[in-house]
């Protein structure tokens, strides 16, 4: 048993004046499948975050009034134009339907954008070989 940990010792501390190990890898080709299930995921969940920012944000500018001006503001411009009728209104419904649609157009635009990506990633990488990666080891 004691020549065993005193090898052992030996072979870490010989590792140990060495530095840390490197290795070189070529990162030839990325799984598109892979790639759109990681978007999707990342945009589903920037997609949450937006809207419930967006409805953060509205709630905080209605309650200071912001909302109420714009929107007489508005009645007073259609009003002066010589137009009848309530005209365009600023509500939470309308600005959090419209965080919504935006934020679904971007779901699918990125997870699209992405998986292309790959692809476009997999069709260079033939071409030159890939991206030459250098991994080590922490001091």
């Amino acid at each position: 048993m004691g020549e065993a940990v005193r090898a052992a010792r030996t072979s870490v501390s010989s590792a140990a004046s060495r530095g840390p190990r490197r290795a070189r890898l070529n990162l030839k080709r990325i799984d598109p499948w892979s790639v759109m299930k990681f978007a999707f995921a990342v945009s589903i969940v920037l997609f949450i975050v937006v809207v419930v920012a967006t409805s953060v944000l509205y709630l905080a500018l209605d309650a200071m009034g912001v909302f109420q001006s714009v929107n007489e503001s508005l009645t007073d411009l259609v009003n002066a134009g010589g137009q009848g009728g309530g005209g365009f209104r600023i509500t939470a419904k309308g600005v959090i339907l419209s965080s919504a649609l935006i934020g679904l157009v971007n779901v699918v635009l990125f997870t699209a954008l992405a998986t292309l990506g790959a692809f476009v990633y997999n069709v260079c990488a033939d071409l030159v070989g890939g991206i030459e990666l250098t991994l080590a080891e922490r001091d």
